[in-house]
This record gives C-alpha cells, sequence and structure tokens, in this order.
C-alpha cells in the first residue's frame, strides 16, 4: 500500500491585517514572512512545492522552493473562495453594515454567503479536484501545498467527512501546518488525518 503525504500551511499574516480577502491579491507583511519561516524551521521534507497563485501564498512558495532547491508549481484552484460584495473588507466593516451577517456565514455557509460569493459546492468541488491530483501526480511522495484557510477547511471536510454546513467549526491559524496521509488501496485512495493546526514543524 502506497502512502503519499500532503502538508498544507496558510500564509502568514498580509498587508493589511484581518480582512475577508477572498481572492484580493495582498501580499504577505514582514511579519507574515516571519511567521511562515517559523512555521517550517529547517525542515525540508518536501519532493515538490505546489501554491495558490495569490501572492499572499506564491511568495513565500517560492522562496522556500529556492532556498532548498524544491521545484514549485502554481495551482489556480487552491486559490481562497471568491467572498464577493466581502472581498477586502475587515469584520468590524462588514458587522457595521450587518450586525448579524458574520454569525449567520459561519453558522450556515453554504446559504448564508455575502452578495457575489463563490458557491461553497463549487469552492469544495474545485479544491477537492486539485488535491487528487496532488495525490495522484506525486503519490508515494512528500508534497506541500501552500495555500489559504479556506482552501485547508475544504481539505479537512474532504477528508474527515464532515459536512459543508460545519466549515466554519474549524480554525485555521495563521502560518499553521496541517498533514494528510493519503493511503492508495487496490479499491481507492483513502484520505486521512496525521495532524491540525501545528505553529511549526518538529
Amino acid at each position: 500500500m502506497t502512502a503519499t503525504i500532503i502538508d498544507l500551511i496558510r500564509h502568514g499574516e498580509p498587508v493589511g491585517g484581518r480582512k475577508y480577502r477572498g481572492q484580493v491579491d495582498d501580499p504577505l507583511s514582514p511579519e507574515g514572512f516571519r511567521q511562515m519561516w517559523a512555521a517550517v524551521g529547517e525542515a525540508r521534507p518536501w519532493a515538490f512545492i505546489v501554491s495558490s497563485p495569490l501572492s499572499r501564498c506564491a511568495e513565500f512558495a517560492a522562496a522556500l522552493g529556492d532556498r532548498h532547491g524544491i521545484a514549485v508549481r502554481l495551482e489556480p484552484r487552491l486559490q481562497e473562495a471568491g467572498f464577493g460584495a466581502w472581498e477586502g473588507r475587515t469584520p468590524g466593516e462588514i458587522e457595521a453594515e450587518d450586525a448579524s451577517a458574520l454569525e449567520a456565514f459561519k453558522r450556515d455557509p453554504v446559504n448564508r454567503r455575502p452578495a457575489g460569493a463563490e458557491p461553497a459546492e463549487g469552492f469544495a468541488r474545485r479544491v477537492g479536484l486539485a488535491l487528487d491530483e496532488v495525490a495522484a501526480e506525486f503519490s508515494g511522495r512528500h508534497t506541500l501545498l501552500v495555500c489559504h484557510a479556506g482552501v485547508i477547511r475544504m481539505a479537512l471536510l474532504r477528508a474527515l467527512g464532515i459536512p459543508l454546513s460545519s466549515a466554519y467549526r474549524i480554525e485555521v491559524p495563521l502560518a499553521s501546518v496541517t498533514r494528510l496521509i493519503v493511503r492508495h488501496q487496490a479499491a481507492g485512495a483513502v484520505m486521512s488525518l496525521a495532524f491540525h493546526g501545528v505553529p511549526r514543524l518538529a
């Protein structure tokens, strides 16, 4: 039985602090870079790095790849979900307009999405397809995905069979690392969780 290891690291703090950025392309702040370097330390177990093309992920992926001589590929399906009318807005700005909007969204992220947002089902589908392709292409090897909180939530829902409605019960800290293990069996691939949300790789 062949096992494939997929690590997922969330980007660090972007310029401008906490926002519902979605696909707004703010770069990492200096603190964000520091957080991500602290998270990976001197670890270099990966054969490949696959990154969201958004700069808060791609810039660190390129720097990490250069440091260790690891090939990096950009994967558009690993972008964060589009947040529609909330793109680039802070939680305070959203709540000033509608005090209950964020609570309603987190309670029901399928049906209470902001106007113009990417549908939850479509987001889950594109992340799932990207994960399946990474697992197949890099079968038996160790790959790092540099991505977003929403992408990591979708990966965990897929690995653990959790419904989309429960996505925001999962906290994903900045620059935290999650590890999935995919075991390739005769009946098909089985994805499981090794650990989630660790602040630093051993």
